[in-house]
């Protein structure tokens, strides 16, 4: 529960802009987006993959990903994260594309259950540690009973070098790659690819995207 409670009070303080989002590498948003829509690209919008229908951003935030990757690939969209002035601001943020979001729902990851077969994608950004490694596996197990036939989950985050640690600044988790992997097989979904984020400075943390199906 202090886990999780830490979280909530770090973002409490967390201004509702891209800034606030992208912490101190605000500079690489559009590095980060990039990347972002070329790995969704391969997996959506042909025979044999995910439609192009709905999509669920999770952990939100204002909607950077909604707005900057999401929407020029899905219809609809929706959005859950568990800051509210995130998602009161997400409809100022998405201006011209706000009426293409479904719903705007309010909660923790842990607590949340995606409406079943709905979403075409499912994309988690630097999200998944803030989820205990239990609550990660029931969410992503959630999130697999929420996808339509060849739906397919994103997850990109932080990724460590070795073990897991903790960060306590924002009570966040950094796992290794060989953690999240297992943590992914567990649920009976399997990674289709893999793919290092590039472009960020060698001090940053890895950052890997997975897709998940």
């Amino acid at each position: 529960m202090q886990f999780y409670a830490r979280a909530r009070n770090f973002y409490r303080d967390v201004p509702a802009s891209e800034e606030g989002m992208m912490g101190d590498f605000s500079d690489l948003s559009n590095t980060d987006i990039e990347s972002s829509r070329e790995f969704l690209r391969k997996f959506i919008g042909g025979p044999g993959k995910a439609g192009t229908g709905f999509a669920l951003d999770c952990g939100s935030g204002i909607g950077r990903v909604s707005k900057h990757v999401l929407l020029h690939m899905v219809n609809n969209i929706e959005l859950v994260d568990m800051t509210e002035p995130f998602l009161e601001e997400a409809q100022n943020y998405l201006e011209d594309v706000a009426e293409r979001v479904e719903t705007l729902y309010c909660y923790c990851l842990q607590d949340f259950t995606p409406p079943a077969r709905k979403y075409d994608v499912i994309w988690m950004q630097w999200v998944s540690g803030y989820l205990t490694d239990k609550d990660l596996l029931e969410f992503l197990l959630r999130c697999k009973n929420g996808l339509k036939d060849n739906g397919i989950i994103i997850l990109k985050d932080n990724v460590g070098r070795e073990g897991c640690r903790l960060d306590p600044m924002d009570s966040s988790v950094i796992r290794d790659i060989h953690i999240l992997r297992s943590i992914i097989e567990k649920t009976g979904m399997s990674i289709i690819a893999e793919e290092r984020q590039p472009g960020f400075p060698e001090l940053c943390v890895p950052i890997w995207m997975f897709a998940i199906q």
